[in-house]
């Protein structure tokens, strides 16, 4: 599985997840990273990637041949044909586990980080495939939104996870939140783990956590019970 980011920060992007779990599956070629960063491509002297935007505002653009440019480059180096390219945006499509899960299958996958007050249309409308936001909020850019797509699509990717069936119980995976969890020790601050899951009966502890999880989902997330 392959992550091609174009940035303007692609230490940014590297630090966050060159550690923990998806650390462990780049250093294990289990997935790989390529972070690209789009001032590289700018034929402006000056090293500008932006400009004011056409008809008036406040802010500035993003222009389209750099990022046209990069995307092209990614593309030729790395033989992909007809990849999936993802820009990050509030005015996108909503990110969950079922679109996680899809693209996960994925061989690669191209994330395109905007900036400023927003990238190019005409950029968008020749290489975007999908328009994807993490939330009805703004950030200042595409960067975040990126670690958490790739780190959300990895722990989907076979060999990632220490125990893959953890990713087939996790939250949202069935449409309810996951049931509670806990550890040792079995007393703490005079508070008891339920009874069940010290009894060792498997079929008990399954009827609980199905409970549980249907619980938690009702108060929490009613509205996921409603699809």
């Amino acid at each position: 599985m392959n992550f091609h980011v174009m940035t303007l920060f692609p230490e940014m992007i590297e630090q966050g997840l060159n550690t923990s779990i998806t650390g462990r599956a780049i250093n294990s070629n289990i997935i790989r990273l390529n972070c690209v960063d789009i001032r590289k491509y700018t034929k402006d002297k000056h090293g500008h990637v932006d400009d004011y935007p056409y008809g008036g505002g406040a802010g500035m653009v993003m222009q389209a041949q750099p990022i046209y440019d990069c995307y092209m480059d990614i593309v030729a180096k790395n033989n992909i044909k007809n990849p999936r390219v993802v820009f990050l945006t509030p005015a996108g499509r909503t990110f969950n586990q079922q679109m996680s899960r899809e693209l996960a299958k994925e061989d690669d996958i191209i994330f395109l980080c905007g900036h400023y007050e927003g990238v190019d249309e005409r950029v968008i409308e020749m290489i975007v495939t999908d328009n994807v936001s993490i939330g009805d909020y703004v950030l200042t850019g595409g960067e975040l939104a990126a670690m958490v797509m790739i780190d959300s699509i990895s722990r989907n990717i076979k060999g990632v996870l220490n125990n893959d069936i953890s990713a087939e119980t996790e939250s949202f995976t069935t449409n309810m939140l996951e049931y509670p969890q806990y550890t040792r020790p079995e007393i703490f601050m005079d508070k008891k783990v339920p009874e069940v899951l010290l009894s060792g009966h498997h079929k008990n502890i399954e009827k609980w956590r199905e409970e549980q999880a249907y619980k938690r989902t009702l108060e929490r997330r009613p509205d996921l019970l409603q699809d």
